[in-house]
């Protein structure tokens, strides 16, 4: 009897395999002359050596579906199993606003004008600034865009970093050894991975190294090659920390900085590094700019109210 071996690296066991081995109960249907055995990593299968064949090369183009979109159910495996083909499995229809596939098959996309300027400007240049108020999906769209390039082999990590600022608190103060005193101040950085990578693979990514977070002062020393790097917050940042951070870049790298300049929490007279960064490398050509505004909030509707309003007694 002919064995074939299948190895998932890279891909959860839990999520291929399905709730209960739903997924192999479905591919032994379309497979009832050879054995499919679903063990750790791997899956084996026995038989006639062009069944295990085809079923090997059936098996990678799930493999490579499910590392596009995060997700695998009956109604995918019928398709490519019946020949229709990856491509027509896509989940959006072939919308360009799409960025990447999320946790579940969930569609992250760049959903306003100046996002997709975002988008565009970060595919034609190494160094990107996205400037808005909250709720304008800097961060989000940054941080898909960082994962993309990883899954797409252009980077080899992914570091997201943002300047400890503390807002009323004092890190020495607080509970807990380092990364548990950061933890607050990096949590949007882990919820926006946390909707785009599967919880597996983020663990191992971080444990690896693969994906760092870390405040702005960890980078100091550092040359930065071969990858996506997010300066979240940069408003927080002063004239020497935006200058060391926009140093750091090495080879083969993406930067973007991230930031509000209407919500700085840097103590009173200390410039914002961002904008300062803003006012010197606005003529450079190499550099782009993107400024999202109210219209670009993809919060809660009243998120858009609120930043009215304020814009209102600010200008008073």
């Amino acid at each position: 009897m002919n064995e074939i071996k299948i190895d998932l690296a890279g891909v959860s066991p839990q999520d291929f395999f399905g709730n209960q081995n739903i997924n192999i109960v479905k591919l032994r249907t379309y497979f009832p002359k050879i054995k499919i055995v679903a063990r750790g990593n791997t899956l084996k299968a026995y038989g006639e050596k062009a069944l295990i064949l085809e079923f090997s090369k059936i098996t990678e183009m799930l493999i490579s579906h499910y590392g596009k979109y995060n997700i695998l159910n009956d109604e995918i495996i019928e398709r490519i199993v019946i020949g229709e083909g990856e491509d027509k499995t896509s989940l959006n229809g072939g919308t360009e606003t799409t960025i990447i596939h999320g946790v579940g098959g969930k569609i992250i996309k760049a959903k306003t004008l100046n996002q997709k300027k975002l988008v565009e400007s970060m595919n034609k240049k190494d160094m990107v600034f996205a400037i808005g108020p909250a709720g304008t999906g800097k961060t989000y769209t940054g941080v898909a865009l960082a994962v993309k390039a990883f899954k797409n082999k252009q980077v080899k990590k992914i570091i997201l970093t943002r300047p400890a600022v503390e807002a009323g608190e004092n890190l020495g103060f607080l509970p807990g050894d380092l990364n548990e005193k950061l933890d607050p101040y990096m949590q949007p950085l882990y919820d926006a991975l946390r909707d785009m990578l599967p919880t597996e693979k983020l663990k191992s990514h971080l444990e690896k190294g693969i994906i760092q977070i870390a405040p702005l002062a960890f980078m100091r020393g550092r040359t930065l090659d071969n990858a996506f790097v997010i300066l979240d917050e940069a408003q927080n940042s002063t004239h020497s920390q935006m200058k060391m951070f926009l140093t750091r870049m090495g080879k083969n790298a993406k930067f973007m900085i991230t930031g509000d300049p209407g919500q700085i929490d840097l103590p009173r007279r200390m410039i914002s590094g961002l904008k300062e960064a803003l006012l010197i490398l606005k003529n450079s050509k190499d550099i782009g700019i993107i400024y999202l505004d109210d219209k670009d909030v993809i919060r809660h509707p009243i998120v858009k109210t609120i930043i009215d309003a304020y814009k209102t007694i600010e200008h008073n």
